[in-house]
């Protein structure tokens, strides 16, 4: 106790750099937690974007489709897998796709349809949340259909615009029909944008002659396995189909939240080290102007161990004094930006990647982690870089240290 009382009061010697450096491990504490927890929310709303929207948590196809996305690619057992994914609590949405051609007066552009059983995809997805404006597909078949943002644009339509669709069926007929427009999507990824057309299941399979055949069943847990498990358990029964992560089936994006990852720890080094730099400057010149000092304590019998112990000290009240009030204020401000997501719209409505939209509002997501190491790092950097200053001192000669100027 007394070793904490003499290193506080010769850590308030020089108040001002005291309180300076102080200052600057306070607001390097506060900066990590802060850009910590909106990276980490950042990153959480890439994968809500990815997992909840439209891709899910992993994907089954015909070993082909992905590569030539052919309407004759189908999935072989879609009822044994769908099955599968309802016995272990996985949603599961079965989708056909189909290509062809919506006209609207003069106006007309190539579109993929999406055959989609709207109670399912709800259960599966949010995508019926993402709404512009109208209306999600009603339950039942009813020749509605809802549009990629562009896509409404490029036709000129809007909610309750006829418009004539025509397709070649599977069985080489074709198809046409009339549509109205029931609803209009958000902005959810720069390919879905332009061409997304989303029809009944039912108004699919009398378009394109294709009942109760699918080309991708989506699979979502909301969370409670991981992509990886659902893969292994859905491929029990996948027979000749393929079982895909999302991961596997979005590698860029997979790919730059692993960047991110490792430019988070490449971040906090930086901000770690400029800490220590900043009391391994405090610590060395609070030893420098104590040199006379601490030769006649040695002269008098002091030990170096105790020299030692005194300075470790000091840096230890700075470094648990400053890491505590920046974790406090830290932890306030990513509290109040979960809540509060920063809203970047001004400059920008958002961004792509791989054809999945990601929102311009920042939301920060606090972790106990992503407080508690921050402050227990800047502590451990604080003391580390009061040893080299205080192994110093402890050497001293006795002597020469008396007669410094």
């Amino acid at each position: 106790m007394i070793t904490f009382k003499i290193a506080w009061r010769n850590l308030w010697r020089n108040s001002k750099r005291t309180f300076i450096t102080m200052t600057a491990m306070v607001l390097s504490t506060i900066v990590l937690i802060v850009s910590y927890a909106l990276m980490l929310g950042m990153m959480d709303d890439m994968q809500h974007s990815i997992t909840d929207i439209s891709v899910g948590q992993a994907q089954v196809h015909h070993p082909r489709y992905l590569l030539e996305r052919s309407i004759y690619d189908m999935i072989s057992n879609p009822q044994q897998i769908l099955e599968k994914a309802r016995s272990a609590g996985i949603e599961a949405s079965p989708r056909a796709f189909g290509f062809g051609l919506l006209s609207s007066g003069s106006k007309s552009a190539g579109v993929q349809f999406w055959g989609i059983d709207p109670i399912l995809e709800r259960s599966t997805g949010e995508m019926a949340k993402y709404l512009l404006k109208g209306t999600y597909l009603p339950d039942h078949a009813g020749l509605s259909i809802v549009l990629g943002r562009k896509l409404a644009r490029t036709l000129n339509a809007d909610i309750g615009t006829e418009l004539v669709v025509v397709v070649q069926a599977a069985d080489g007929s074709l198809g046409n029909e009339l549509f109205l427009v029931s609803g209009i999507m958000k902005g959810i990824g720069e390919t879905l944008d332009r061409s997304l057309a989303l029809i009944h299941r039912d108004d699919f399979a009398d378009l394109f002659v294709f009942p109760d055949r699918f080309h991708e069943i989506a699979l979502n847990s909301k969370n409670t396995l991981t992509p990886d498990e659902i893969t292994s358990f859905i491929s029990q029964v996948s027979g000749d189909n393929e079982v895909k992560t999302w991961h596997e089936l979005m590698p860029g994006v997979s790919d730059m939240l692993d960047v991110w990852k490792g430019g988070m720890l490449i971040f906090l080094a930086i901000f770690f080290l400029a800490a220590g730099l900043g009391v391994l400057n405090t610590m060395l010149m609070a030893t420098f102007e104590r040199i006379p000092e601490i030769g006649l304590l040695k002269a008098i019998g002091t030990t170096p161990w105790r020299i030692l112990r005194e300075i470790s000290a000091e840096a230890f009240l700075l470094g648990i004094l400053s890491s505590l009030i920046g974790g406090l204020i830290g932890t306030a401000l990513s509290v109040y930006f979960q809540h509060y997501p920063i809203d970047l719209s001004r400059f920008a409505e958002g961004f792509s990647m791989s054809g999945t939209a990601f929102s311009a509002n920042v939301s920060a997501t606090v972790t106990i982690s992503g407080i508690i190491w921050p402050v227990v790092l800047m502590w451990l950097v604080s003391f580390l870089a009061a040893l080299y200053p205080a192994i110093k001192a402890a050497r001293l000669d006795p002597v020469r240290a008396m007669t410094h100027v």
